[in-house]
Formats: C-alpha cells, sequence, structure tokens
C-alpha cells in the first residue's frame, strides 16, 4: 500500500527558444526524450521569439507547443515567457535547451535527475570541465565565458565553471522564486537569483558542439553581448547586496583619499609646507567626503533591501491559477489547433505570473515596450496539429 502512494507524479517542460531556427528546430524536437525516470509526463515547448521564417510551424508539426511572440524580445524575455506557462501548466521541472542542437538531448537526464531526487533546485550544465576549451567554440568567447564565471563566483562566494549555458532545468520551487529583468539575456542573472535566495545550484559536465558555419543568435556582437551581459550582472548584485556593493565602492574612494590627504600630512612634516601639492590635499578631502556620502546611501539601499525581501516573504510566490481572458482568432477548424491570444485580465495578476515585455514576468512594463498601447502584449499560442485547444 504505502509503496503504491510514495510515488509523488512529475511533470517535466521541455522548453527551447528559438528565432529563425527554422533548419536545425524539427531535428532537436525529434531527438528530445518521450520519458524520464521518476517523471509521469514529458511535454515541450517552443518559445517562438518574432521568427520570420517558419520555425513556429515546423515545432508545430514536430509535437510541440508554441508560444509565439510577435517581435523579437531577447532571450531573456523568451526564458520568462517559458518560466510563466511552466508555471501555469503545473510542470514540476522545466528543462531549457538551445534550438541549434549543438546540446545532446541525451544529456537531459543529467540535468533533471538531481531535481527528481531532491538534492538541487536548480541544474546548470557545465561546457568546461577538464578545464578545456570545446572544440570550435571561439578564443573570444571561451574566454569570455571565463571571465563572467570569475566575476559571479566572487560575487556569490561560489565555485560555479560555466555561468552562461542555457542548457539547465530549473525545480518548480526554482520558477517560484525567480523574478528576472534582464531581456537580453537571462544565464548569470537567474543564478544569482537563486543563489541569493538560497536555493541549490549544482553542476554537471556536459558535451556540446559548435559547426563552424553556425552563428550564435544571441552573441552576434561579442562585444555588445559582453556589455549587456556585465549590465545585468552589476544592476543584479546591486539589487541583491547593496551594502556590499556600495560599501566596497565607498571603501575604495575613501581609502584613495585617505592616501592622498596622508601623503600631503607627510609631505608638510618634511618641508613645512604644502605647496605646490594643496590640490591633492583638496582631492582627497573631496573623496573622503563623497565615499562617506556613499556610505550613507549604501546602509539606505542596505535598508530598503530588507524591506524588499520581507516584502517578498510576506506576499509569498505567485500561485498558477487565476482566470484569464481568451480570444480565439479566426482560422481553419478542421485538423488542426484554432489560434489563441492569450490576454490577461484585469486582476490575473494576482493569481498567476503574467509574461510583460521589457520587465520580468510579474513587473510593470511601459507603453514604449507596448508599443504605445496600455494593453498587455498578446502571446500566439499554438498546439501541435490535431490537439485540443487547452483552455488555460
Amino acid at each position: 500500500m504505502g509503496a503504491e502512494h510514495d510515488f509523488t507524479p512529475m511533470k517535466v517542460l521541455i522548453s527551447i527558444p528559438a528565432l529563425d531556427e527554422e533548419a536545425t528546430i524539427g531535428g532537436v524536437l525529434d531527438t528530445l526524450p518521450r520519458s524520464l525516470e521518476g517523471a509521469s509526463a514529458v511535454e515541450y515547448l517552443v518559445v517562438d521569439d518574432g521568427s520570420s521564417d517558419r520555425t513556429a510551424e515546423v515545432a508545430e508539426a514536430h509535437g510541440a507547443r508554441v508560444l509565439s511572440h510577435r517581435r523579437n524580445l531577447g532571450l531573456g524575455q523568451a526564458f520568462n515567457t517559458a518560466v510563466t506557462e511552466a508555471l501555469h501548466v503545473n510542470a514540476d521541472v522545466l528543462v531549457t535547451i538551445d534550438a541549434d542542437g549543438q546540446f545532446d538531448a541525451a544529456e537531459i537526464p543529467l540535468l533533471v535527475g538531481p531535481i527528481l531526487n531532491g538534492k538541487a533546485d536548480a541544474v546548470t550544465g557545465n561546457r568546461f570541465h577538464g578545464a578545456a576549451r570545446p572544440a570550435g567554440m571561439p578564443r573570444l568567447r571561451y574566454w569570455g565565458n571565463l571571465f563572467f564565471a570569475r566575476l559571479l563566483n566572487v560575487l556569490l562566494l561560489e565555485r560555479l565553471h560555466d555561468v552562461s549555458c542555457g542548457f539547465r532545468s530549473y525545480s518548480r520551487e526554482a520558477l517560484l522564486n525567480l523574478n528576472l529583468f534582464g531581456r537580453h539575456t537571462y544565464t548569470q542573472e537567474s543564478l544569482l537569483d537563486l543563489v541569493h535566495k538560497d536555493l541549490r545550484v549544482s553542476e554537471v559536465p556536459i558535451t556540446v558542439r559548435y559547426p563552424k558555419e553556425r552563428r550564435s543568435r544571441v552573441a552576434r556582437s561579442l562585444v555588445n553581448y559582453g556589455v549587456n551581459a556585465l549590465k545585468i550582472i552589476l544592476r543584479t548584485a546591486r539589487d541583491f547586496k547593496p551594502l556590499r556593493f556600495f560599501g566596497t565602492m565607498a571603501g575604495t574612494v575613501i581609502l584613495v583619499g585617505a592616501i592622498m590627504d596622508l601623503w600631503l600630512v607627510a609631505f608638510w612634516l618634511r618641508t613645512g609646507g604644502f605647496s605646490p601639492y594643496k590640490f591633492v590635499g583638496f582631492t582627497g578631502t573631496a573623496l573622503v567626503v563623497v565615499g562617506i556620502l556613499i556610505l550613507g546611501f549604501a546602509l539606505l539601499a542596505d535598508m530598503l533591501d530588507r524591506l524588499r525581501i520581507n516584502q517578498e516573504r510576506v506576499d509569498g510566490p505567485p500561485s498558477t491559477a487565476g482566470p484569464h481572458h481568451h480570444e480565439h482568432v479566426s482560422g481553419p477548424r478542421e485538423g488542426r489547433h484554432p489560434a489563441i491570444r492569450l490576454r490577461p485580465g484585469p486582476s490575473a495578476c494576482r493569481h498567476r505570473p503574467c509574461f510583460r515585455a521589457g520587465t520580468g514576468r510579474t513587473g510593470r512594463r511601459s507603453k514604449r515596450d507596448a508599443g504605445g498601447s496600455g494593453d498587455p502584449p498578446i502571446l500566439l499560442l499554438r498546439a501541435p496539429s490535431g490537439a485540443e485547444a487547452r483552455p488555460g
């Protein structure tokens, strides 16, 4: 009797962000596992981030449910859409894998296993096990990955080897705690968010291949990617560790100012005068004052951070149940699923985390991001051919 009821059904949702991946998305979907040990169901989701080709239609034909953005919103927003959908369908584990086939879908059990066994809340793939550069990875990209890994290790006081890999898995607990704002990418920000909230993050070695003819859809410009990723990391560090972030800045400024003042005092003791270095004293004193002001700001920011944490505890994680308004779009009535536009109602976001362009899952968005409209952006939902429309 006990053995029969000890098993808790676990649903796994495998999500693939895609932008103009018509040539590869079908092959990737065909390699995904149909079942996983410890999981009662495995489902597939493709987040079409404003593709201009037949990515959505090909994914649909290969058995995936498709959520399409009206325009390209960035990898970070594509991930937010996947998180929202995973919570809405009551998935216990969300797996993310790229649409270009560079990762081996046969290794998905390595990512899912620690979560299903209760040993981790999130698992990220490590492409750099053995301290070797993967074959085909450009040197600049490799060095950039190492830089970001070391930067996050300093901020998190952890030891992670690969913080930019998109081949990952997340438990439901991790998804409920994620609150991301970066549109360009999400990989580093999600790790900062999860570790800051004391969730367990682990790494597993994975294999990866880089075809010579393949160009990254995210890191088309390494400089732009690096700048955008660095901005996201610094903003997240500022929000999660304000006392450490601003305190380090204040301490550095005060130290430089104090050294300049002490040098001038030593010069005065030797010569009996300040000329011609009076400007050193003025500059040093100004730096000390600025540093003290920054330190005061650090204390204020730390107080606001404590209020934010307390507010999150009071509100609790968002529920996934709640009303949504659906607007059916006219289309073929026979042989395929009619398109559904998901339009959150006025009270929907109090019950379910709603995707909104330009911010995190539940944040407010600007009219600029909505194209000047005050209405939430519309996602076009597609299901596999012949599937019945899910009522949301």
